[in-house]
């Protein structure tokens, strides 16, 4: 890799100041921030044109976009979900299955495998996998296949990613279904991420299953139980819980602009993970589309099966990190923590991910006064350039 030089930047800091400088990058790590120039560099020079530099966007729950599906189990689908990411700034991602049958998860985990730490495909970073299902309630299950949901199963778990868990990150699961959350105990052992989603658990059950090893609730709001002023369900949890980290997807369609609200102002920039859990459709015209052999009907930003359920998104992350600013009135630091920092530390990657720091990779988008992204870096490399 060429050395490379970004000069003429605003460099939002880990700590949420911003400085005017220069950022240096050797073999796709972060090698050097400096407010002072330097003279005579000798590899590749960028000029940033003054715009706001922020570490790319980690999108921990995404199925597809372009056209393609993890589950498609496709190397050429995958790479093009790869490709395309970086027009939207998200330069890490976990590659998200869906509730099928044990044969088609697995094929899909053995595909999409090949593409984590693999640097021979220039684009977002593969950290890894996030089980969304099989083990759902039936009742929560969204657009979610009923006939292919199963009772928790660590003997499951063990067949798709081995005995270590190799490359498992977030499991979704309904931890009422968990018996004595022997699941989520094993995967707390196993450093993997509970995520409690398409659940009916109650407040109570939340807590215990937190006890035992619970730190994120799925899709927020979202196929889980809501407030109720005797029963304050799953949502009434990630109110409550300072411990819980609740994905969100802020497209206006999965939460009304007053939710969000709520959200930003009660859950706060700390516990506020941005998502997309996006489809295929993402980065496409309307029309009907599939998800888990179940056809998709996408009008603007709302994709739904025939009966109306919502299946999945089309929210691309930079407009999603522009509209909890707007509504939240987020600064530039609680944007950094919601679409980057809190993930990373989530996933354990915050060693290397999640801000702009010395040593990391060198992950990073460059935005204008608006928001509006210009360019984004993966790993050094120029993935995408608005112009």
């Amino acid at each position: 890799m060429t050395d490379k030089v970004l000069r003429n930047l605003q460099i939002c800091l880990e700590d949420g100041s911003v400085i005017r400088g220069e950022v240096f990058i050797q073999n796709g790590k972060i090698s050097r921030i400096s407010e002072n120039p330097i003279e005579n560099f000798n590899g590749e020079e960028f000029d940033g044109k003054g715009y706001l530099a922020m570490p790319g966007f980690i999108d921990q729950h995404i199925h597809g976009s372009s056209g393609a599906d993890f589950m498609d189990g496709e190397l050429h689908g995958t790479e093009k979900i790869v490709h395309y990411l970086p027009t939207e700034g998200t330069t890490s991602f976990l590659a998200t299955t869906m509730t099928h049958s044990p044969d088609h998860i697995h094929n899909a985990v053995n595909t999409n495998k090949q593409f984590i730490g693999n640097r021979n495909f220039k684009g977002a970073e593969m950290l890894g996998f996030h089980l969304e299902g099989p083990f759902i309630h039936p009742e929560q299950r969204g657009a979610q296949p009923l006939q292919y949901i199963r009772k928790p199963s660590i003997e499951m778990l063990k067949e798709w990613f081995g005995a270590q868990l190799d490359d498992l990150k977030i499991v979704t699961l309904a931890p009422e279904l968990d018996t004595n959350f022997e699941m989520i105990s094993f995967l707390h052992n196993q450093q993997v991420v509970s995520s409690a989603g398409h659940t009916k658990a109650s407040f109570e059950i939340i807590q215990s299953a937190h006890r035992h090893g619970l730190t994120n609730l799925t899709h927020f709001t979202n196929a889980m139980t809501g407030i109720h002023h005797r029963e304050i369900g799953v949502v009434g949890a990630g109110f409550m819980n300072n411990n819980l980290f609740c994905e969100v997807i802020a497209d206006g369609v999965h939460l009304s602009t007053e939710m969000l609200k709520m959200v930003g102002k009660f859950i706060g920039s700390d516990r506020i993970i941005l998502i997309t859990d996006s489809m295929r459709a993402k980065g496409l015209p309307d029309g009907t589309y599939t998800l888990a052999d179940q056809d998709v009907t996408v009008v603007g930003q709302k994709a739904t099966l025939q009966n109306g359920t919502l299946a999945g998104s089309v929210l691309r992350m930079i407009d999603g990190v522009k509209l909890m600013k707007e509504l939240c009135h987020f600064t530039i630091h609680d944007i950094q923590k919601i679409s980057s920092m809190n993930a990373a530390k989530q996933l354990r990657v915050f060693d290397r991910k999640g801000s702009i720091s010395v040593g990391k990779d060198a992950d990073l988008i460059l935005l204008n006064e608006d928001l509006e992204l210009q360019h984004t870096f993966c790993l050094g490399e120029l993935c995408f350039s608005k112009v």
